[in-house]
This record gives structure tokens, C-alpha cells and sequence, in this order.
């Protein structure tokens, strides 16, 4: 360090206490990245690497960006999962002695963003933190860009699928874990292969409880005794842990975290990472888009905050029956009155994001033109009000009272800011003329200060009589006053004699004096003059933040009701009967997402009866393409929509109010986990099994068809069994399969009922009629189906020989085969289960073996069996 030289000392300083950052280091007009950082980020961000001397034998590695077209390449690194420090210089370098003072103002991490620019509108952007214990955990969700901040804590026996379902609820950016999350080998395979967020495993000493608890009080001001969402010690530590790092990266508090709500384990229906996506709940399976999914028919949404909450809606179903039905009634409310729906509409259409825009007037960040923005949306809040005033009771009537017009603030900034400001306070013109007698006054000098010079001289003319005294400028002497040399008698006592020439004599005054030094520096004190009156306009704002963020919150609410309101009197749906019998009848319900993809064609309602007794398994037969997976998540789909609150496409529902939601819909190969398709199946067979409840809706599609087909028929009959006769599952279940033989479980057990999708069949033609009869289907119309799909007429034609062949040859009949026991000469896995070698095996650690020990254990084992080399 002693032969480097003071920059790079400095520099070198303040990346020691940011070592897992990205280092912006402020010089002039750049911000210059040095050594390890500027290799790797000229890489990333495909920069010219350069060097500078930095007093060591060689050149340091160096690349820089301007400072003003930093976001950008900000934002490109917070992308790739990055987080960057911003050094600053905290002085002017021109009149700074010596070094320039320079410090991280702010540390930005993919969940602690608040620029517009780096974050999607219609989504939260979520940092999360993790405490778990053997036996429990807690977690904590906060997005800073909005305030939202969600605490629970819950003790189980299945720590890690716990907390994934948590996860998968909110999807964070940025995730926060403590040592024993950061063991738990089913979440760590989550995170690397499900989760795209950045992690960060905290020392136990970091989530410390009693630490936490401080940070927690020292925060909110208050006792954590008194804070109603900190239940106990491990969600302070988990809220604990949180604000601490916000405020860490903010280097200004954690100030848009005012609030924290406690959410219980069944305030929301339980939907597992692998149902979101065969449900294609808010992107597509494949394109991973919003259109052809839920969100999209749902979503018509005006406004930033209304789109975040319908999503959120959609993400996380309720599971109270009193808030789903205060939902509902709004929707039916708005339903109604088609007038109030076309005012309230019109004016959500001129809301900005008063939730975001908050968050940067807090942090001090906000420019004036967004300043403006929060005006005109607050101008805008009188119509919503006059237009929900008609609903005298309920939901919208409370959510009306909630909306705050805040007159004074939207006073103020109008009154203050110019119509049309500026993006930056250094482009000037940002307050009303008339705001500021001040400001005004220097505007004047600036902009006509050869008035004021005229008005001075012919003052001093007349004061003195000096017919020929001028008012004049240079750079040497700055404004002065021109005498003749006939007229230096006249010249009053108060007039300072500056030069001499040849016909005159030139003079100042305290008054010139005065008048230049404004006039010299007016543009300077206008440009602080302004930063300085839109600070204060932003302090008073900002101590509105509370009263903001309740009306954001409900006009939030407002917005989201409106929009499933519109799609129900567009699409014509019709509002659910909810109940907790458990029971599903839907008459002539539709697929929400398929009926609006169809064009030029009418989409096939069909009806649905599930209960907990008599009708708990729909066991569905017909061939593929004939709409068996459509059926199914139609029912899912329906079912997630009345829980939301919204209508529903059907005829006539009766919604019983399920607690989770579990699909095993198709299966494809988990290269990254090295897992199978049908371990993939299995998988999230015995997922359901361990999960599901009474309360539960199960959609089961083709379990079984990963492996042979013996044994993919006794998998999916053991399967459709336990469902049945476990007390603890007894789900309402669909459950499709090509296995016919599976059809004669409805005569083996109560509760099974079987339905087919009608096709009608002339000679070699079938016509899929997308309609659900009851019985099973009598054939699967493989071939026919490949007919359709295009096969080659001589490959169809082939088929049915071999067909024909096949059933002369088959001397026992499938469903004989699946109840036969297992050969003796057939081995199985898991006979010798408490075998030495089994015992042996069990033992192994295969995480920490080295490929010589794995060798010598081989070895052993053969040996144990008698096996000889």
C-alpha cells in the first residue's frame, strides 16, 4: 500500500469493505472500475480494458462508463445477477485541498432496486429473508420499491417444501438465508434450478435474535412486543435480518418499510412451482409470455399499482371464505352499475405509480418531471372518490373512504413546479415564476440586467447632473461608471475611483459592487435556489408517505376489482357460489384462456361434479387430442378464479373452497437434476401424495406411461387406490389415463366415477366432440389420432396390421397381468433392504468421495457379496 498512490489507496480502501460488489469509483466524469472488477465487467459489458499507473510495477487494469449513462449499464449488471456499489465523490474537486472525498452512497442488489427504469411495472420486485430451524422457520418478503413488506412463521416437520411453497408464492429477485436454510439439500436444488434469484447465506451471528430484535426497535421506534407481526424470536430475526441489509444497501435507513403484515399458513391457497406452470397462471409454458395465460384474460388492469395486485391475486388464491366473498361482492357490485364502471375507468386511466414514485420522493431520488406526475395523479383523485361515493356499504365504500385526495400536497407542487419541468434540476426552469421572491429576483438580474444597469444610470445622472455619465463593463473592473474629466467636479464623495484615462475617469459604487456579484452569479444561485425550494417541496411530501400509501393501496384495489368487473360482464361469466363442503359442480363450464385463443370457433362447455363422497375420482378415458388436459385445467382454472374473487366462465357454479392445488400434467426429462421423465413423474407423484389434503383438488394426466406398460398401470391403479382409501388424502381428483383397464375401479371402489370424451366414428374417420359423457371410453383411437395428426396413409395402414397382430397374440388380458406377482426371477431393488450391503450403501456418503475411495468402497462391496476379482 505505501507505493501506491493516494487515489488507488482510497480506491483500494473503500472496495475492501465491498468486496462481493462491483466497485463504481467516481473520477470526474466517469465511473472508473479498477483490477478484478474492471477485467471481469469490460467482459460483461463489453468495455475497452485499459490501465492507469497506479505506483505499482505494473499498470492496474481499469475500464469506465460516463457517469451520466451509468443506469444503463447498471441495470445490465443487476440483470446478470450482479450488485454494484456507487462511489461518489462528496466534494467539489475544484475547490477541494488535496484528495477528494469519496464514498458508497448506495449499494444496489437485484431486490433493493427503486429506479423505474431497472423494474417492470406490472410486477413486485421482491427480497426475501430466510431464518430456518429443525423443526420451523419464518420468512420475510419486502419490496422497497413499493413498501409491501409480508412476514410469516410456521412450525412443520417438512422445513424446506415448506418454505419452497412460500417462495414460489412471491418469486424473489434477491434471497436472504441463514446457515440451516442454506443446508437444506431440496431447497438448494430449488434455488440453483427453479429460482432465478440472487442468494446470500447470512453467518449465524448476522441473524443473531436479539441483534435482530434491536435493529427491529431501533427501526420502527417502538417495542417488538408491540409490533403485532413479530410472533416470536425467529421472525424477528427474519424481519430483523431484512431491514439491517436494506438498509445497509440504501445508506439512508430503511424508510419505505413503515408497515409489516403477518400472513397465516392458510390466508391463501397453496400452488406449488410445477402447478403454476401447467396451469400457465401467469407466463406460458413455452414462450414464457403473458398472453395465453390467466393473468392475461384477467388483466385489465389501468394502472401500474392495479397490475402488480392482480398479478399478486393471481399468484396467491385466498383461502378465507369472508375476504373472497368481500371481493366478490365488489366485482358484482361494479358488475351492476355499468355507469360508475365507465367514471371510475376513465379516471384510472391517468394514474402514475404513486407507490414507486413515493419510494424515490423518500429516498430523495424523484426528478421533478415525476415530481409532476405524482401531482396530476393526485388531481385526478376527487373523480375517483365522487364516482365510488355511490356504493353506501361494503368493500368499495371502505376502499372510497381509504382514498385521501391530499389537496395540500397536490397544492403545493402545483403551485411550485412548473407545468412542464424539466427531467433534472440542472437543466433549471423547474419552479413557477412567483413561487419565490428570491428566485424571482435573480431570474430578473439574469435575464435583464441591462434594464437594471439603464435604471442605475439615469438615476445617477440625475443625482449628480452629469449629463454624459455612463454605466459600463470589463472583465478587469467588472460594471463601473464613466465620467468625462469636465464633469470630475461633480463626482460625489461616495463614488470609488478605479482607473484613470486620458478624457475620464472611471468609478465603482457599493451599489455596482452589489449588482455584479448578483448579475455574475445569478444563474449559479438560481440553479441552488431551485434544488433548494424542490427539497423542501419533496420533504413535505415525503412526510405525507403514510397517508399516500394507504390511497395507492386502494386505488390498487379499486383497480383490480374494476378489471375482473369488466371481464365478467365481457365474457360473460357468472358469479360463484362458495362453500366449505368440498363440493365442485360447474354447469357448462369454460376453459378462461382456450375460449379466447379460438378463432372462427365455439369452445365446448361441458359440466363438472366433484365432491368428498360419491364423486371424489373422475377417472377420464379417451384418446389424445380429444381435450381430456384442456377439461382438467379448465376445472383448475375455475376454481383458482372463484378464490380470487372473480367470476367465472360457467353456466352455474358451486365452489367448494379448496386449500391447494396440485397438477401432474406431462413430464419432460430434468437434464440439469439428472433426473428422468418418469423420475421427474414420480417425483411430483409422491409430492401430491405427502401433501395433498381432503380439501385438496388433484389433477392427475397420464401417470404411469414413463415406464413399461405393466408397471405404468399398477403405479397409476396404486395411485387412484391411495387416494381413495387414505382418510388423510381423499382429494377430489380428475384423473385421465389411457389404461382402460383402470375403469373398472369404479365397480372396486366408492367414490370412483368414470367419464370419456364423446368422438364420433365413421369407418376410418373420427370427430373428437369435446363433450364429457359418463362411462369409459371403449377405445383409444391411437391410430385414428395419428391419421389426423398427418401420419403418412402407409404407416397408418401398417399400424393396423401390426394392431391386429398384437390382439391375436396377447393371450392374458392387461388388467390380469397388473395383479400378478412378481416372477421369482426377477430381482427387486429393495428386497434386500436391511442387507449388510444395503446397510453399507446407506452409509456412503457420495457428496464427499473422492474418485479413489469411491473405487475402494466398489471394492468392499463386492466383497461382501462374495464376489472375487
Amino acid at each position: 500500500m505505501a507505493t501506491l498512490s493516494p487515489m488507488m489507496q482510497q480506491y483500494l480502501d473503500i472496495k475492501a469493505a465491498h468486496k462481493d460488489h462491483v466497485l463504481f469509483f467516481r473520477l470526474g466524469d466517469f465511473y472508473e472500475m479498477f483490477f478484478d472488477d474492471a477485467v471481469n465487467i469490460s467482459k460483461e459489458l463489453e468495455l475497452t480494458l485499459t490501465g492507469r499507473d497506479c505506483g505499482l510495477p505494473e499498470r492496474a487494469p481499469m475500464c469506465g462508463i460516463p457517469f451520466h449513462s451509468a443506469e444503463g449499464y447498471i441495470k445490465k449488471l443487476i440483470e446478470k445477477g450482479y450488485k454494484v456499489a456507487i462511489c461518489e465523490q462528496l466534494e467539489d474537486p475544484a475547490v477541494a485541498k488535496g484528495l477528494v472525498k469519496r464514498d458508497v452512497i448506495r449499494v444496489i442488489t437485484p431486490g433493493t432496486v427503486i429506479e423505474s427504469s431497472f423494474l417492470n411495472e406490472e410486477r413486485n420486485n421482491y427480497i426475501a429473508s430466510v431464518i430456518a430451524q429443525k423443526r420451523g422457520y419464518a420468512v420475510c418478503f419486502c419490496d422497497i420499491s413499493t413498501g409491501d413488506t409480508y412476514l410469516t412463521e410456521r412450525q412443520t416437520s417438512d422445513v424446506a417444501s415448506d418454505i419452497i411453497d412460500e417462495l414460489s408464492r412471491f418469486m424473489p429477485s434477491e434471497l436472504l438465508l441463514n446457515e440451516t436454510a442454506a443446508s437444506l439439500k431440496p431447497l438448494v436444488s430449488f434455488l440453483q434450478n427453479r429460482l432465478s434469484c440472487v442468494c446470500e447465506t447470512l453467518s449465524e451471528e448476522d441473524v443473531q435474535e436479539e441483534s435482530c430484535k434491536a435493529v427491529i426497535e431501533s427501526h420502527f421506534k417502538q417495542s417488538v412486543s408491540e409490533i403485532e407481526a413479530v410472533q416470536t424470536g425467529v421472525s424477528a430475526a427474519a424481519l430483523g435480518t431484512l431491514i439491517r441489509y436494506v438498509a445497509s444497501t440504501q445508506k439512508d435507513g430503511a424508510k419505505r418499510i413503515t408497515s409489516v403484515r403477518f400472513y397465516e399458513e392458510d390466508a391463501y391457497m397453496t400452488i406449488d412451482m410445477m402447478t403454476r406452470r401447467n396451469l400457465e397462471l401467469t407466463e406460458t409454458m413455452r414462450a414464457k409470455e403473458k398472453k395465453g395465460t390467466l393473468l392475461w384474460v384477467l388483466d385489465h388492469t389501468k394502472t401500474a399499482m392495479g397490475k402488480r395486485y392482480m398479478r399478486k391475486a393471481v399468484e396467491q388464491p385466498l383461502y378465507h371464505l369472508a375476504k373472497i366473498l368481500r371481493r366478490q361482492n365488489a366485482v358484482k357490485a361494479f358488475v351492476e352499475n355499468e355507469l360508475v364502471r365507465g367514471q371510475v375507468a376513465v379516471a384510472l386511466c391517468d394514474v402514475y405509480d404513486l407507490e414507486r414514485l413515493m419510494t424515490r420522493v423518500l429516498y430523495g431520488t424523484i426528478n421533478p418531471r415525476e415530481m409532476k406526475s405524482l401531482s396530476y395523479t393526485l388531481s385526478k383523485l376527487p373523480a375517483i372518490k365522487t364516482a365510488l361515493s355511490v356504493f353506501e356499504s361494503g368493500y368499495l365504500k371502505d376502499l372510497c373512504d381509504r382514498i385521501d385526495p391530499l389537496g395540500e400536497v397536490h397544492a403545493l407542487i402545483e403551485n411550485a413546479l412548473v407545468p412542464e419541468p424539466p427531467v433534472s434540476l440542472k437543466d433549471g426552469g423547474v419552479i413557477n415564476p412567483g413561487f419565490s421572491d428570491e428566485l424571482d429576483e435573480y431570474r430578473t438580474l439574469r435575464d435583464h440586467s441591462k434594464d437594471y444597469i439603464a435604471q442605475i444610470e439615469a438615476r445617477e445622472r440625475e443625482k449628480t447632473g452629469i449629463k454624459t455619465l455612463k454605466v459600463g463593463y470589463n472583465r478587469v473592473f467588472g460594471y463601473y461608471i464613466d465620467v468625462t474629466k469636465s464633469y470630475l467636479s461633480q463626482v460625489p464623495e461616495t463614488y470609488i475611483r478605479k482607473q484613470t484615462l486620458a478624457n475620464s475617469e472611471r468609478y465603482i459604487t457599493e451599489e455596482l459592487k452589489e449588482l455584479e456579484h448578483k448579475v455574475l452569479t445569478a444563474t449559479e444561485r438560481i440553479t441552488a435556489l431551485e434544488a433548494e425550494i424542490f427539497e423542501e417541496v419533496r420533504q413535505f411530501v415525503a412526510q405525507q408517505s403514510v397517508v399516500v400509501q394507504a390511497t395507492a393501496e386502494a386505488i390498487a384495489r379499486v383497480d383490480f376489482l374494476l378489471s375482473l368487473a369488466e371481464v365478467a360482464a365481457q365474457q360473460q361469466y357468472v358469479c360463484p357460489e362458495l362453500t366449505m363442503d368440498g363440493a365442485l359442480r360447474i354447469q357448462n363450464g369454460r376453459h378462461p384462456v382456450v375460449e379466447q385463443m379460438l378463432v372462427d370457433q365455439l369452445f365446448v362447455p361441458n359440466d363438472t361434479t366433484l365432491d368428498t363422497k360419491h364423486n371424489l375420482l373422475m377417472m377420464l378415458t379417451g384418446p389424445n387430442m380429444a381435450g381430456k388436459s384442456t377439461y382438467m385445467r379448465q376445472v383448475a382454472l375455475i376454481v383458482i378464479m372463484a378464490q380470487i374473487g372473480s367470476f367465472v366462465p360457467a353456466q352455474e357454479a358451486q365452489i367448494g373452497l379448496c386449500d391447494r392445488v396440485f397438477t401432474r400434467v406431462g413430464a419432460s426429462d430434468d437434464l440439469s437434476a439428472g433426473q428422468s421423465t418418469f423420475m421427474v413423474e414420480m417425483n411430483e407423484v409422491a409430492h401430491i401424495l405427502r401433501h395433498a389434503t381432503p380439501s385438496s383438488l388433484v389433477i392427475l394426466d397420464e401417470i404411469g406411461r414413463g415406464t413399461s406398460t405393466f408397471d405404468g398401470m399398477s403405479i397409476a391403479k396404486a395411485v387412484a387406490a391411495e387416494i381413495i382409501e387414505n382418510k388423510k388424502l381423499q382429494c377430489k381428483t380428475l384423473f385421465a389415463t389411457h389404461y382402460h383397464e383402470l375403469t373398472e375401479m369404479e365397480s372396486q371402489f366408492a367414490g370412483v366415477k368414470n367419464y370419456n370424451i364423446a368422438v364420433k366414428k365413421r369407418g376410418d374417420d373420427i370427430t373428437f366432440l369435446r363433450k364429457i359423457i359418463p362411462g369409459g371410453a371403449d377405445e383409444s383411437y391411437g391410430i385414428e389420432v395419428a391419421k389426423l395428426a398427418g401420419v403418412p396413409e402407409r404407416v397408418v395402414s401398417r399400424a393396423k396390421v401390426y394392431l391386429q397382430e398384437l390382439s391375436e397374440k396377447a393371450p392374458v388380458r392387461a388388467e390380469n397381468k397388473v395383479t400378478e406377482s412378481v416372477p421369482d426371477n426377477q430381482v427387486s431393488l429393495f428386497e434386500q433392504a436391511s442387507s449388510p450391503v444395503c446397510d453399507a450403501l446407506r452409509a456412503i456418503s457420495i457428496e464427499t468421495l473422492t474418485p479413489i475411495e469411491a473405487l475402494n468402497k466398489l471394492y468392499a462391496l463386492k466383497q461382501m457379496i462374495g464376489e472375487k476379482e
